[in-house]
């Protein structure tokens, strides 16, 4: 575990210092998150980091109101589209 020295605004102070172990791994995983969203990480590597199981992160995500898959339901229906039309067309 590293220690990191940050300047963050007074009023931020009480939700970043969370001695609950359950707030921590939150935080971990927020901060994570952005990296995840942005491509630079997957949500596997961001589980590795934070030292829990893939499924858990999902799940936690999940918690916290983060769609593991971010499609909307018209790109959902297109993709099973799609799947629909390749089975077809090896059968």
């Amino acid at each position: 575990m590293a220690f990191v020295n940050m300047e963050i605004p007074e009023e931020m102070v009480s939700f970043v210092m969370q001695p609950d172990k359950e707030e921590q791994l939150k935080r971990n995983a927020m901060i994570l998150y952005l990296y995840v969203h942005d491509g630079i990480i997957s949500h596997g590597r961001a589980a590795e980091i934070l030292g829990i199981f893939k499924m858990d992160l999902i799940v936690l995500y999940g918690k916290l109101g983060i769609p593991y898959i971010e499609m909307t339901a018209e790109e959902i229906e297109e993709e099973l589209e799609t799947v629909k039309e390749l089975g077809e067309t090896l059968a």
